[in-house]
């Protein structure tokens, strides 16, 4: 990955920082980019925030109501295939 040799950039009085163009490019950092400040002991590390808070499966399992009988795993891979064939067939 190609650094930016040297970049120097200069903390605002409200705190703001201007990251170098080249590495907002890389990375896909437009405006509106949420970013995890983190500390280290070499310095500061920026990551992309999620998108989505992390939940475990218990937290959301169940949360569509479903009324009818069970689905067999023969007729879940039969919906499947069925949709898969139908988009296919569409374009």
């Amino acid at each position: 990955m190609a650094q930016v040799d040297n970049a120097i950039t200069t903390v605002s009085t409200k705190g703001q920082v201007i990251l170098p163009k080249a590495i907002r490019q890389r990375k896909a950092w437009d405006a509106g980019t949420r970013l995890i400040v983190e500390e280290t002991p070499e310095g500061v590390l920026l990551k992309r925030a999620p998108a989505f808070s992390a939940t475990r499966p218990e937290e959301v399992f169940g949360l569509l109501p479903f009324k009818g009988e069970p689905k067999s795993l023969e007729d879940m891979e039969a919906g499947i295939l069925a949709e898969a064939r139908r988009r296919h067939d569409r374009d």
